[in-house]
């Protein structure tokens, strides 16, 4: 029947290219079958309410940890700088750079996925109960099992690829260092969303040289890694997930920092008024 035939093509093309009307968000100039795709995912994601943010949450703590990996294969394997150039450390950290606006751009496409189990938890912290116990229960043990599972996949790939983070100091140092090195990120993170709601590009590139600048100051102590999600893949890898170095260092310290941060923000700066929310939320 050619009506039946002509229906279904139309169904087709509305898939691929959506409607055709002034609201489409990709123009009949520089649209490409990924990039819809891509759009169509991500908005399918946000329509699943609390199961696309676990689903966001898994799949970009999986991205992050490779993301992490292919840098530096990128920029000691192929372009073969050595580890003690300070050439090869600039080009690492301009990669790197490039890293977070893609997964800060990943996450507001995701309405709000996650990699990090401390921005889960200020997240739920700064929300209700039902809120924080999500986050607890459900969306850091999620971005946990991301990184676990990158990890298994990145060394069946790689099998000489490193073994992550190490602790190179003292139980105590170590726990006060990434403590000390959250509770500054946390506290910056939660700044830029209040003074600066409406920039990407200047939050993003504020965030990014500021989580650099403070991994590198603790890069010999504990890595300078704020994100126990990804320590735990490769400690779990090693097999001492469970020890009390791990839990007390990587877990604890920045948990207590995390908590702590917000507690401070919300003192220092008073909670925003739903009026003083709805132009942020607009301008967003």
């Amino acid at each position: 029947n050619p009506r039946k035939k002509k229906k279904k093509k139309s169904r087709i093309l509305f898939f691929f290219n959506g409607p055709q009307s002034s609201q489409n968000p990709i123009s009949d100039h520089n649209k490409s079958l990924p990039i819809f795709l891509f759009c169509r995912f991500s908005s399918l994601v946000s329509k699943m309410g609390r199961i696309g943010l676990v689903v966001s949450d898994l799949v970009l703590s999986f991205m992050w940890i490779w993301a992490g990996v292919l840098v530096n294969i990128l920029v000691h394997g192929v372009l073969g700088f050595s580890r003690k150039d300070t050439t090869g450390e600039i080009v690492r950290f301009f990669f790197s750079i490039i890293s977070m606006f893609v997964f800060a751009f990943l996450q507001k496409v995701t309405k709000g996925g996650f990699f990090n189990p401390l921005t889960a938890l200020a997240s739920g912290v700064s929300g209700g109960f039902g809120t924080f116990i999500f986050s607890v229960l459900v969306r850091i043990p999620v971005e946990v099992l991301g990184s676990i599972l990158a990890v298994k996949h990145i060394i069946h790939v790689f099998p000489e690829i490193g073994k992550g983070p190490k602790l190179n100091v003292a139980i105590h140092h170590g726990a006060l260092t990434e403590g000390i090195l959250t509770f500054f990120i946390v506290i910056l993170s939660k700044g830029l969303t209040r003074k600066i709601p409406g920039s990407f590009f200047i939050k993003t590139w504020i965030a990014s040289v500021a989580k650099l600048s403070l991994h590198v100051l603790g890069s010999d102590l504990t890595g300078g890694c704020m994100n126990p999600a990804a320590v735990m893949g490769w400690a779990y890898a090693r097999g001492e997930h469970i020890t009390k170095e791990h839990l007390l260092v990587y877990w604890l310290g920045p948990v207590k920092a995390t908590l702590l941060a917000v507690w401070f923000f919300n003192v220092v700066f008073k909670p925003l008024t739903e009026k003083q929310e709805k132009p942020k939320a607009k301008s967003e």
